[in-house]
């Protein structure tokens, strides 16, 4: 096995299209690592971004925030602004792993593991966040929810590699939240979860996104859910609707950690309590 640690985007772009055989990137390593050490996969080039210039980087755009491929999930909710304009966002990525790991795991590194139960992505997709991807043919952007396609699979083509997400800027009277479900109390990985983001005027929803994970191959974005809660103050009528909205989108399977009936339930219930929470966090009153 090769190690290379470029020093540019576009050197490590070289390094991954000129490879033959398997390449795997490694930003913060808790899944890389873990994998090599089980045996589960034997690249025969690793490439390390965390050198390159940007890559640790969170950045205050237009409102909106910039975060490098290899920032940390403790660097995330260090950055007070942050947390406070998106905070469903951070505590969807402060939710993987143990304060160790925590120190180490990035979003990169967990969207582009493609696990259908990645606790960062939901957040991120409802937040509409936008991955810059650098590659041979140059640069390009992609939506969030387009990067991971199935089970462990990403749209990334051969030498590309995520440089950052862009968080747009927030409209006033909005916010979010992310919940899961997990059998145990901690360091468990989610049977079902939902991120919410809200915007409100007048104390009533005027935009909403409603994003469920652990329950498909990829993370589902349900727009009857959000149908259902806009131009409402979420009532109970309201919050049932798309609690119906988000079982009915639902494709499960059955595992020892939860049965399609029960991941089903769990993603409703978790996106009406998601609801309320980032309603509150808007300015809304119940």
């Amino acid at each position: 096995m090769r190690f290379e640690q470029p020093k540019t985007v576009n050197d490590a772009v070289s390094l991954l299209a000129d490879a033959d055989g398997l390449t795997r990137v490694l930003a913060g390593g808790t899944d890389v690592l873990v994998q090599l050490r089980l045996g589960m996969v034997e690249p025969d080039l690793v490439v390390d971004i965390k050198a390159i210039p940007g890559m640790r980087d969170i950045t205050e755009e237009n409102g909106g925030f910039t975060i490098g491929a290899a920032v940390s999930g403790a660097e995330l909710g260090e950055h007070a602004k942050l947390v406070a304009a998106y905070p469903g966002v951070v505590e969807g990525m402060e939710l993987v792993g143990s304060t160790q790991v925590q120190g180490r795991a990035t979003l990169t590194g967990n969207l582009c593991n493609a696990s259908p139960a990645a606790d960062s992505v939901p957040a991120m997709i409802a937040a509409d966040a936008i991955a810059t991807i650098a590659g041979p043919d140059g640069p390009r952007e992609v939506p969030v929810a387009d990067i991971a396609i199935g089970p462990g699979k990403t749209s990334l083509k051969k030498g590309e590699i995520i440089t950052s997400f862009h968080l747009p800027a927030r409209p006033a009277n909005a916010s979010d939240a992310y919940l899961r479900f997990i059998p145990r109390t901690e360091m468990d990985i989610a049977v079902a979860s939902a991120a919410v983001n809200l915007t409100l005027k007048e104390g009533k929803v005027v935009a909403a996104k409603i994003v469920l994970g652990a329950v498909a191959p990829t993370a589902v974005t349900v727009p009857a859910a959000a149908d259902a809660i806009i131009g409402t103050a979420l009532d109970d009528a309201s919050l049932d609707a798309m609690a119906k909205a988000c079982e009915a989108a639902c494709n499960p399977i059955t595992d020892k950690r939860g049965t399609i009936e029960f991941r089903t339930k769990t993603a409703g219930t978790l996106a009406k309590r998601a609801a309320k929470i980032a309603f509150a966090r808007a300015g809304g009153k119940s």
